[in-house]
């Protein structure tokens, strides 16, 4: 667990530093979320110990700190938008660090948070998302995703030759819709109100936070506040991407897709990354056991394995003539 506390909490400091003093400290941030991971992943070597079977309640600890921490360092960041101190470089700066920081950190604790089965820690989950502009992925991850992963019936699986940018517009659009509908249904089957339906609090949530943006300070924080929760999007759906991308479930005559297995998601092995992401590139056997803590999961040795960490394979995945020359070769073997 010491592992995941530091890789996770290392550059929040530094982001709060950032923030509130600009300067040298926006490059240290931005660092430590970029060359830092890259050159640990690529330094140290670290071999994958068995499945522990055991209780781990310091995750769920570590997580509700980080939840904490996010709503802090979120509003800190919006509320420097609207400062002289940092100058149009810094923001940009800050910009990018948050975003990246938001968007691998913060979606990974949130998407471990939505999979709990207390109502605190899911509901903490689902505020993280909604603080990012992003709630309805609460919905749409766990009713329409890991029901329909890698096939044509998933939004968020990637499809053989998709680019990123491609497959964002449609994952964004598809998976609103998506699990609004599932939501929808499910309210009908239990005879529930239609006003139960948890997109009511996705959206009034959003326009609170928005809220809150302007009183930050005014236009330039709002619109920086806009800036940051697009930018942490884009990482978990460039996330989505290169996690599902090319891979698909076969389907009998009868239309049924065959059970969700380990091929069916990519995985990365490197160590840094995926501690500061809470083992979310061990994706294969989080989709084989959804409810289970982030410390217990795996690295199936059957599993497709990208050839670089995730972080370096989602900014590879924005270049898609060189990402498909990396990719749709790997992938065509796994489908074959």
């Amino acid at each position: 667990m010491y592992l995941f506390v530091i890789a996770t909490l290392f550059p929040a400091p530094l982001l709060f530093l950032a923030a509130l003093q600009g300067g040298g400290w926006v490059a240290a941030a931005l660092l430590s979320v970029t060359v830092l991971v890259a050159l640990l992943d690529l330094l140290v070597r670290r071999a994958t110990p068995p499945r522990q079977e055991t209780e781990f309640p310091m995750a769920d600890n570590l997580s509700v700190v980080l939840a904490l921490l996010h709503i802090l360092l979120l509003g800190c960041c919006v509320w420097a938008m609207a400062q002289d101190h940092l100058g149009l470089t810094g923001k940009i700066g800050l910009w990018f660090a948050a975003g990246l920081y938001f968007g691998q950190v913060s979606n990974s604790n949130a998407h471990e948070l939505i999979h709990r089965s207390s109502r605190f820690l899911h509901r903490i989950g689902m505020w993280v998302y909604i603080s990012l502009l992003f709630g309805h992925h609460t919905s749409a991850h766990v009713l329409v995703h890991h029901r329909h992963v890698a096939t044509p019936d998933d939004p968020n699986s990637a499809r053989l030759g998709e680019s990123y940018y491609h497959f964002a517009y449609r994952a964004w659009i598809g998976s609103f819709r998506a699990g609004y509908m599932a939501e929808r249904d499910r309210l009908n089957r239990v005879g529930r109100n239609a006003w139960r339906n948890p997109y009511v609090i996705y959206l009034a949530g959003a326009a609170l936070m928005l809220l809150l943006a302007f009183a930050l300070g005014g236009w330039a924080s709002l619109l920086g506040y806009l800036a940051i929760a697009g930018h942490a999007q884009s990482q978990l759906l460039l996330s989505d991407y290169v996690q599902h991308y090319g891979l698909s479930r076969r389907v009998n005559q009868t239309g049924k897709a065959e059970p969700v297995g380990t091929r069916h998601s990519w995985n990365a092995p490197h160590w840094y990354s995926s501690a500061m992401m809470l083992n979310a590139p061990r994706h294969s056997d989080h989709h084989a056991h959804p409810t289970h803590p982030y410390p217990a999961l795996i690295l199936p040795p059957d599993a497709p394995m990208l050839p670089r960490n995730l972080p370096i394979m989602a900014s590879l995945a924005l270049v898609p003539g060189l990402w498909r020359r990396v990719m749709d070769k790997r992938a065509q073997s796994w489908s074959a």
